[in-house]
């Protein structure tokens, strides 16, 4: 016999266990991995232990010999609260006012955020390149993020494909300051709850090939896609164990 969670999608699971507060489960291991891997990639110097220790406490245990940077910690617990909001907003299709407020969130409280020339929650000011590769310059954020919006939400149906596509353009714009990766990885988690695709988290082991996947695309698609597609399979072995469908 097939219990209530066998019957319920996975979005439908996380929102149920968000709700409960509960520990133990797939949104439990979503908070926790997601966040790590997300801020790790980024140079977060906080180990997976001490990320759950601040979920699931809000506190945080270090050694006597040990330093632990004040905006890692920050930035942890709002990407906490990043992902309860893509689990929320799901559903909705990509905006502009959803992509400032993940990175309003995101940065909020941290030394950039008391930096008079970094926007929080908006576009860039200031020219920056990501991997030594030039990105759209400032005054033309704007309009490249509207045509890279309305060219994905005009899709009919999205697949992984489309998704990583959206997660490459979206990289290659880097419309902010600073941030542009875990506000990338934080959408394209969502569209995957949105349209009924298997999300994934970008582990520390993946990274390289992550990054690979990003230059490469559009030469040879298959590197971005395959790393991402074990990435899947990671998150469908949770998955099982919950008893989760997918």
């Amino acid at each position: 016999m097939m219990s209530d969670q066998d019957k319920q999608s996975l979005l439908d699971v996380l929102r149920e266990q968000k709700a409960k507060k509960m520990k133990g489960g797939i949104y439990h291991k979503t908070q926790i991995d997601l966040t790590y891997n997300s801020n790790h990639i980024e140079g977060s110097r906080l180990t997976h232990e001490q990320t759950r220790y601040i979920f699931e406490t809000n506190t945080i245990g270090t050694t006597a010999d040990e330093t632990v940077n004040v905006d890692d910690i920050v930035e942890t617990v709002n990407h906490f609260r990043c992902i309860d909001l893509i689990i929320d907003k799901a559903e909705e299709p990509i905006s502009e006012e959803l992509i400032k407020t993940l990175h309003g969130i995101l940065k909020t409280g941290t030394s950039d955020s008391r930096k008079d020339w970094f926007a929080i929650g908006d576009y860039k000011r200031l020219p920056n390149e990501v991997g030594g590769e030039k990105t759209c310059e400032p005054e033309l954020v704007h309009d490249c993020m509207l045509r890279l919006l309305k060219w994905y939400n005009a899709k009919q149906q999205r697949s992984l494909v489309d998704i990583l596509d959206l997660h490459v353009r979206f990289e290659k714009i880097h419309p902010f300051q600073d941030g542009n990766g875990r506000v990338g990885r934080l959408i394209m988690f969502k569209e995957c709850l949105r349209n009924g695709v298997v999300p994934f988290i970008i582990t520390d082991e993946l990274k390289m090939f992550y990054y690979r996947g990003l230059r490469e695309w559009g030469h040879v698609d298959g590197y971005l896609t395959d790393t991402c597609m074990t990435a899947q399979d990671q998150y469908k072995a949770a998955l099982d164990y919950f008893r989760i469908k997918y």
